[in-house]
């Protein structure tokens, strides 16, 4: 691609989960297309690996860098920002952090792991948002895309607050976009399907929830990063400026039928009872609350195979089912 091809340069990208998945494929293709690019997450040796990467598609004189975040430390994500800045001025964020803590029946979900994904997926993307839209609201304008998940649109059993945590990015998206768009700065989200990246090796590597994913994409195959980066590329881009306000589905159809069943990982630990809601009381008779029991072993059964484009959060330790 020629300097003067490069529909990004002159731009600086943000990219918070930029360490792996499909932040990393954002970070890639922002790089190719002429941005200076800086990734965030909470593990500095995930970064430094993502910095490489990037930089062996990087155009000519592009410069990448990576600064450790919490994205819900509202200092930590103030210097991220402040970090982009220096490279030039921010009109590109993409917020590709975030994750799932526990799965499991609602009957059984443990209350603090709901507060936890709550608190990374929708919280952290409104401190990355709050702090990355007041820069580009006084320069003039930018692009904010969130990565959200189909879960938002199309009911995921047992995925408890994953898929209600990503249904509040997609409205925080339409809120915002109402809100700023007399700024010139638009907010759009992407709601990935399955998304081949390290951490769903467990379900692409084949078995009944893959083949579960298959039948119900009406295109039949597993998504790549790629797939949803050049979405990302488009909305942050100049062929893009009329567009704001939209949460895109890009799953190969698959929000067109039903979500995922994942019992195949879930029946072992929650038994069939508990999976339509059963809970079993207690010898005293009383009904109590799971705390890190059932729920944890569920996630740690489907770790690396929760929903969708599961790219590692940059919150570092839990799936992300973008």
């Amino acid at each position: 691609m020629t300097r003067e091809a490069l529909p990004l340069q002159g731009s600086v990208a943000l990219v918070t989960g930029g360490g792996s998945g499909i932040g990393l494929g954002c970070a890639q293709r922002f790089a190719a297309d002429g941005a200076q690019v800086v990734i965030a997450g909470r593990s500095e040796e995930r970064l430094r690996g993502a910095v490489a990467e990037i930089e062996r598609v990087a155009a000519a004189d592009v410069r990448v860098a990576y600064v450790v975040t919490d994205v819900t430390d509202e200092r930590q994500v103030e210097a991220a920002v402040a970090r982009a800045r220096e490279l030039g001025p921010l009109r590109a964020v993409v917020a590709s952090a975030g994750g799932n803590s526990t799965m499991g029946p609602l009957t059984q979900i443990d209350t603090a792991k709901w507060r936890d994904t709550v608190e990374l997926n929708v919280t952290g993307t409104m401190l990355v948002l709050k702090h990355t839209a007041r820069i580009m609201a006084s320069a003039g304008g930018g692009s904010f895309v969130a990565i959200s998940s189909i879960a938002s649109s199309n009911t995921h059993r047992w995925f408890g607050a994953y898929g209600v945590s990503k249904a509040g990015i997609d409205h925080l998206v339409k809120l915002a976009a109402d809100e700023l768009g007399a700024s010139g700065v638009r907010v759009n989200s992407i709601l990935p399907g399955l998304v081949a990246t390290d951490m769903v090796g467990a379900v692409t590597q084949g078995g009944p929830v893959l083949d579960d994913y298959l039948t119900c994409t009406p295109l039949g195959r597993v998504g790549q990063t790629q797939d949803i980066a050049s979405l990302a590329a488009f909305l942050v881009g100049p062929e893009s400026t009329w567009i704001t306000g939209q949460n895109i589905n890009v799953d190969g159809g698959h929000h067109l039928r039903r979500g995922p069943d994942f019992s195949a990982f879930l029946e072992p630990v929650f038994g069939a009872e508990g999976l339509r809601g059963v809970v079993a009381p207690a010898a005293d008779g009383a009904f109590g609350t799971t705390s890190g029991s059932a729920s944890d072993s569920a996630a740690h059964a489907t770790s690396g195979s929760a929903s969708d484009s599961v790219a590692e959060a940059a919150s570092g330790s839990t799936p992300e089912g973008n």
